[in-house]
């Protein structure tokens, strides 16, 4: 494959240990503005681990030492004195579960631009209807805003933990098996929101379900036991994977 045009996330011989466990190995790969990428693999193969190393969450893990280098737009998000709050408003964060908070919709939105110093009724009340546009779920909560979001479905309290993590305006938009807790009909939902927010956004997904990541990913990257086999193309990697693992993996051998 050809090197990558516009990339926006660069990792280079990065390792990573929670404490004798080697969990990441000399993983160098490159993440594309503005396209979905998927990273696929057996459970406790390395690729959640490396999700979160993106924006710096495994920093609140004990124990864990990381090696290498992380460039966002070229700059080390693992320098000296780079503030880990302005770097994961840059680039947010999307969980397996939903876990929105036990406030009403509106507040869940507008709780990380209240945090980044947005007082200002109005501009909030914008910041929420387009984020909540930009989630696809507005229209289903509008009248409801004051709601408890606790009291919606799985699939719209995925939306609404999207939807708060497009308020802050991220560049990049991290999701760990956001699906995984969904039902085929809200998943499909999420899937069609993905298509539509990488126009503005980069996105990286940890996905267990291949059929997903072959329906809405530009790039996937294979992840075993730590290591990254093999990254390409989507299309290529599922049709023609120059790795022999891959290709058991993805034609159902092991995993």
């Amino acid at each position: 494959m050809e090197p990558l045009k516009n990339v926006k996330l660069s990792t280079k011989n990065v390792n990573l240990y929670y404490g004798e466990n080697h969990a990441l190995k000399d993983i160098n790969l490159d993440i594309a503005t503005n396209k979905i990428t998927a990273f696929i693999g057996p459970s406790g193969c390395g690729k959640s681990t490396y999700l979160k190393s993106l924006n710096r969450m495994n920093d609140l893990i004990p124990g864990c030492k990381i090696t290498g280098q992380f460039l966002l737009d070229g700059e080390d998000i693992y320098a000296e004195g780079v503030d880990t709050n302005v770097l994961r408003r840059r680039i947010g964060m999307v969980f397996q579960k939903p876990n929105p908070f036990p406030m009403s919709i509106y507040d869940n939105v507008a709780y990380g631009p209240r945090v980044h110093g947005i007082r200002n009724k109005s501009k909030l009340d914008q910041i929420v209807e387009e984020s909540l546009k930009a989630a696809a779920v507005f229209d289903e909560v509008k009248d409801r805003l004051n709601k408890s979001a606790l009291s919606l479905s799985g699939g719209q309290q995925q939306r609404i933990c999207i939807a708060r993590a497009i308020a802050v305006q991220p560049e990049v938009i991290l999701m760990d098996e956001p699906t995984s807790a969904l039902d085929p009909v809200s998943t499909l939902k999420i899937e069609e929101l993905m298509n539509s927010l990488k126009e503005k956004y980069t996105v990286a997904i940890v996905t267990h379900n291949m059929q997903q990541a072959t329906r809405i990913s530009d790039y996937t990257a294979f992840f075993l036991v730590g290591e990254m086999v093999e990254f390409g193309e989507t299309e290529e990697i599922f049709s023609r994977p120059t790795d022999k693992r891959t290709e058991d993996y993805i034609t159902g051998r092991f995993g």
